[in-house]
């Protein structure tokens, strides 16, 4: 790799930014991020970057107001700093949730959120496992789109899968759920749930195609609370599932959540380092894989200007599924 490329962190990502960099055999950019007393964001990059293609990594996760507003000024000073191009690699967009306006007089925030980015400066977008798949719509800039399907469930061979189902919590993800039992060569079931309000909490109706008795591998996009994951736990283990796994592309969970998952029929949680989540570190029931050598792949192809198609629905032989201790 040679210099006129740039790999750059925001304030919450830097720990997926050094992986990535680590793959890359590049040094990582310098910059640094003040939040002075009232609150107010100050970002500087700290090297020259003229004529660089340049990467920024930065999730919108845990504090996303702060880490959005951090991210257009990120991308205002690399295009002030006459960067040649700057893609942004957010592997979780958190504003995704707001993908349509289903309610009268509400915002499409994730349209909005798109619509900053550009006009801050973004010429490309990386995102992974995106909410709904037409978010890619909302930005007139090329995104690419990459699944963290294939990842998870190579981590997953290493278990004794021969009696699970894969269930989605919701008839809107039974997609991405059939990408799951496509690759592991498993059964599908699609759970019907009702969420009466904004408070994270669901009720199960019914398990569509799930037998009785058979263990569950749950997949979902992202968590937050927890809560749906562990009504569909308890539910699935009162129709006599033995062993019970999540696979969730991002995780969210406050100290909160991550005790009720610890008290949970949900036996163990997998989840990618998409989001830097310090409240996940020490819990025995949750295992993070890392998603940095996908990314870090994908980084390699767009400045190449080679395909990124190819990721989408295996790993190459050569990237090694990394868990974090």
């Amino acid at each position: 790799m040679d210099n006129a490329i740039g790999v750059f962190s925001g304030s919450t990502s830097n720990k997926l930014a050094k992986r990535i960099c680590h793959n890359l055999s590049l040094p990582q950019g310098q910059s640094e991020t003040i939040v002075f007393s009232e609150g107010n964001t100050y970002v500087k990059v700290l090297e020259t970057v003229r004529g660089q293609d340049i990467f920024l990594i930065q999730s919108i996760g845990l504090d996303p107001n702060n880490e959005f507003v951090e991210i257009l000024f990120w991308l205002d000073s690399f295009k002030r700093a006459s960067a040649n191009s700057v893609t942004l690699v957010m592997p979780y967009f958190g504003y995704s949730k707001g993908d349509k306006k289903d309610e009268p007089r509400v915002s499409i925030r994730a349209r909005v959120c798109a619509e900053c980015l550009e006009l801050a400066g973004a010429d490309r977008i990386v995102a992974m496992d995106l909410h709904a798949p037409q978010i890619q719509g909302f930005f007139k800039k090329p995104v690419d789109h990459l699944y963290s399907y294939p990842l998870l469930c190579q981590y997953l061979k290493q278990y004794d899968l021969d009696n699970f189902t894969v269930v989605s919590p919701d008839a809107g993800y039974a997609k991405d759920a059939r990408s799951y039992a496509r690759y592991l060569e498993l059964p599908l079931a699609i759970a019907n749930k009702e969420r009466l309000g904004h408070d994270e909490n669901t009720k199960v109706l019914e398990i569509i195609g799930y037998q009785d008795g058979s263990s569950a591998l749950i997949v979902d996009d992202f968590s937050i609370s927890g809560n749906t994951l562990i009504n569909l736990a308890v539910e699935l283990k009162n129709r006599g599932a033995e062993q019970i796994i999540a696979c969730i592309s991002h995780i969210l969970f406050d100290e909160q959540a991550v005790s009720n998952i610890k008290n949970s029929p949900i036996d163990l949680i997998v989840s990618t380092d998409s989001v830097e989540n310090p409240h996940v570190i020490n819990s025995s029931k949750i295992k993070i894989v890392s998603c940095s050598q996908l990314l870090s792949e994908t980084i390699l192809r767009i400045y190449n200007k080679e395909s990124v198609s190819v990721l989408f629905d295996k790993l190459p032989t050569e990237l090694i599924v990394e868990e974090i201790e």
